[in-house]
């Protein structure tokens, strides 16, 4: 049976009107009825200009000038309307935030169907039926912005999805949402695309959540061309994630420490599925009775003790008898899903909330006697979400703000941003207007404005979210500089598993508020309880041990060791 086409791009270059050369270049792409395409590629590489011009935010929002074709569902994309097109795409962003019109979750379900002056008589079970579709069903009177990060993808779905939407995108759909709710929402753009043949377009950096469930095919993007258009399991057999900067799966990268020959294995894609030749088997078995040395952190003196801390909001529980001590050089990663209370430590941490029982000393002094200032000057905190610490209107002026506020000389204030800047790779745009950058970008600039205070501790909270993966890689490794260099200590606030392997030393898990394991990373992340308490996933590489019958724990920890020798990349 021949397919339909749905997306037809034949010769198509985009020049914004601003810009002095095309951001998007001979592009000629098919994308057919039910398929589910995983688009990739670095920060600048075009992805979100391809889904703009898909969905008619280009030209109609953002001018500028189209050479060649582009048809959705037949129908000529620069000769149509927004409207018409918003009945053939719908779009999810990034930030949910940014989408919602509504008081309410029905009010922004159905904010499509008034446009369209549908009687409420209709538009009432219409509302109800996409919110049960998403889950959200029993929702429609909670307010949007009250709702977690996987809740807030679930309603802005649901208000995409009404009538003959035949195409949906999502843009980052994984950024802010913890391990266990991400694997929710790929269950639920893979339910949604297979039992109502819609097609949906994946933008996305984390590939191997992304891959939890199938996708037909991958779009890798660079420098607004396309440079592979191709099945999963054939992109990764290849070298071109290395090329183009993008983080492969850690199974895989296992896989290539051990020497897997992976031309010859199947379902590379698919680990579920993925059953090891003979020969990758021995492969890995050899790998995991390599001898390596492993890595001992040796942290110095405490510098936070929190001792039997409670806190509630409006007598609401939030945290309930916290006890850990951080020390002097030490990388933490904080882990748990979505309201369980790694947030509210950090905040109750900086001084921004106060305990209502129990205790914070910093450098051994009780911190109640401390001011907020007081306490920054020893603790940053990068927040989660970049929009609520921006003040200034010119990035320059946003890093330099705290410095100027402390009073320190211009030619340090100077220093400082510049290096800064730099750090997070964005000196070039250091003129730049804030509200004229991405999100991924406002996120460099909120770590760019901590790191010139030089504080001795801190604190990240989904530093890497919405980052491609050198950006990642540039932020982290300016972290770890910080903390092996200069003794910084760093805590990451993170839902990324991947990132708390990497780079930390240590896992303080929470759930429903209680701190439920604070240990090694490996042993944390390969235990069962813990990991269904704090509604986290396996890694792959707990999946990899159980396929070659050894201990999680041991391999996680030898995978380590490796990271930890400056095996990655050889």
């Amino acid at each position: 049976m021949e397919k339909t086409a749905v997306i037809e791009f034949k010769d198509f270059s985009f020049q914004y009107k601003s810009q002095s050369k095309p951001t998007l270049h001979d592009i000629n792409l098919t994308i057919y009825e039910g398929e589910k395409v995983l688009i990739l590629g670095p920060s600048g590489s075009g992805k979100s200009t391809l889904s703009n011009c898909i969905n008619g935010l280009i030209p109609f929002s953002e001018k500028g000038t189209i050479k060649g074709s582009l048809k959705v569902d037949g129908m000529e994309t620069k000769e149509a309307s927004i409207f018409k097109l918003s009945k053939k795409v719908g779009t999810v962003l990034q930030d949910s935030d940014a989408q919602f019109v509504g008081l309410s979750v029905g009010e922004d379900i159905a904010f499509a169907l008034e446009n369209e002056n549908m009687p409420r008589s209709e538009m009432i079970p219409r509302v109800q039926e996409a919110a049960d579709l998403v889950g959200m069903g029993e929702f429609l009177e909670h307010l949007p912005y009250a709702l977690s990060g996987g809740q807030k993808q679930k309603v802005a779905l649901a208000g995409v999805i009404h009538d003959d939407v035949k195409v949906l995108i999502f843009d980052e759909p994984l950024a802010a949402l913890d391990p266990h709710m991400g694997m929710v929402a790929v269950d639920l753009i893979d339910r949604i695309c297979r039992d109502q043949n819609r097609t949906a377009l994946i933008i996305e950096h984390r590939l191997e959540d992304v891959l939890y469930r199938p996708v037909d095919r991958v779009i890798l993007m660079a420098k607004g061309r396309i440079v592979a258009d191709t099945k999963p399991d054939e992109l990764l057999r290849s070298d071109l994630l290395k090329e183009h900067g993008i983080r492969e799966p850690l199974y895989l990268t296992a896989m290539k420490y051990a020497g897997c020959r992976l031309e010859e294995q199947e379902n590379l894609a698919d680990l579920e599925h993925m059953e090891l030749t003979a020969e990758n088997k021995e492969c890995l078995e050899r790998f995991f009775q390599e001898e390596v040395m492993e890595y001992e952190p040796v942290p110095g003196e405490p510098v936070i003790e929190v001792d039997d801390v409670t806190f509630a909001y409006e007598d609401k529980p939030v945290l309930r008898d916290v006890n850990c001590t951080i020390r002097k050089g030490e990388r933490i990663a904080l882990i748990g899903k979505n309201g369980a209370g790694k947030t509210t430590l950090a905040r109750l941490i900086c001084g921004v909330n106060r305990p209502v029982s129990g205790q914070i000393r910093l450098r051994g002094q009780d911190y109640s006697v401390l001011s907020i200032k007081e306490i920054g000057e020893f603790i940053g905190y990068v927040m989660q979400n970049p929009n609520q610490m921006l003040v200034k209107d010119v990035i320059i002026a946003e890093v330099k703000m705290a410095l100027e506020l402390r009073g320190y000389s211009q030619e340090i204030v100077e220093e400082r941003a510049k290096k800064a800047l730099e750090m997070c790779d964005l000196y070039s745009m250091r003129n730049w207007p804030v509200s004229s950058v991405s999100y991924g970008q406002r996120k460099r600039i909120t770590i760019a404005s901590v790191l010139a205070l030089e504080p001795d501790v801190i604190i990240l909270d989904e530093p890497t979210a919405g980052q491609d993966y050198r950006h990642y890689v540039e932020i982290i490794e300016f972290i770890n500089e910080l903390n092996s260099r200069y003794g910084k200590t760093v805590i990451l606030i993170t839902h990324d598993m991947h990132l708390a392997i990497e780079n930390t030393d240590r896992a303080v898990v929470f759930s429903d508020g209680e701190l439920i394991a604070d240990d090694r990373v490996f042993r944390v992340l390969s235990d069962d309880t813990v990991i269904s308490r704090a509604s986290l996933k396996q890694t792959s590489l707990y999946t990899l041990a159980c396929m070659i019958g050894v201990s999680p724990e041991e391999f996680i920890a030898h995978f380590i060791s490796c990271e930890r020798r400056g095996k990655a990349g050889e």
